[in-house]
């Protein structure tokens, strides 16, 4: 299993955000590197978003909202959401769910 992962759901419309372009960066040493890119499935999920098992550090999840909501014409208020968030060692498993909706956002750590 990745040791990223993701969930977007769309609280605008009541159900997952399919097609939402993601990003997995690395902050270290001044310049973000990136991880991994993905976008979520049917279900708003990406599974595997990066490989197994991160070096300790702080990481990065990017979510390009602004093309999500261009596909059916709606505005944004946030083109993009940036959620950092540490990993550590020994921690396992890291889930970054996002509820969405075109003016507002909001994140925890998921299970």
């Amino acid at each position: 299993m990745s040791t990223v992962t993701t969930h977007v759901l769309d609280t605008s419309l009541g159900r997952p955000a399919a097609g939402v372009p993601v990003r997995l960066e690395h902050l270290a040493g001044g310049e973000p590197s990136l991880v991994a890119e993905a976008s979520t499935d049917d279900d708003g999920r990406v599974r595997e978003l990066g490989p197994d098992g991160l070096r300790p550090g702080t990481y990065r999840v990017t979510f390009d909202t602004a093309a999500y909501f261009a596909r059916s014409g709606q505005r944004t208020f946030y083109p993009e959401v940036a959620v950092s968030f540490l990993i550590e060692p020994a921690d396992g498993h890291y889930h970054v769910p996002l509820i969405l909706s075109p003016f507002a956002y909001s994140t925890y750590r998921g299970s």
